[in-house]
């Protein structure tokens, strides 16, 4: 039972990282197990430099029901939220990134951008809502 269990987590995981065109170990799911339910907190990691950044939040009875959450979120409201870029670097080095956040708007992106991050440990030279293509 255990590893039915472990494998239809593996497998809803693999499904989110293909509905986000992104490789399974560009993802993080951080899951918070409470006496009722369980959270899960998804995050992206850039391949280029390696950051880690919250893409979003999914409660459910166990963690199967938490990750089919996240799996209808990425397959149905991604496309709904706007994309913006952030560039910005990290204080102390001199090399420019920029990263790519799905947001509701402005402030729910640099919510993200800084989710569990030291606002003065990051200069952001610029925030732009990219054309819908």
């Amino acid at each position: 039972m255990v590893s039915t269990i472990q494998d239809r987590v593996k497998e809803i995981q693999q499904k989110i990282a293909s509905c986000l065109s992104l490789k399974t170990n560009q993802l993080v799911f951080e899951f918070n197990e409470m006496p009722d339910y369980v959270d899960l907190d998804l995050f992206t990691i850039n391949a280029v430099h390696k950051q880690q950044f919250f893409f979003y939040s999914t409660e459910g009875r166990d963690k199967i029901e938490a990750l089919e959450m996240m799996l209808k979120y990425a397959k149905n409201n991604l496309n709904i939220e706007d994309s913006f870029t952030i560039q910005w670097k990290l204080k102390g080095t001199t090399e420019i990134h920029q990263s790519y956040f799905r947001a509701f708007n402005m402030m729910d992106a640099l919510d993200k951008f800084y989710y569990g991050r030291s606002i003065n440990s990051i200069i952001i030279y610029s925030i732009t809502l990219n054309p819908i293509a």
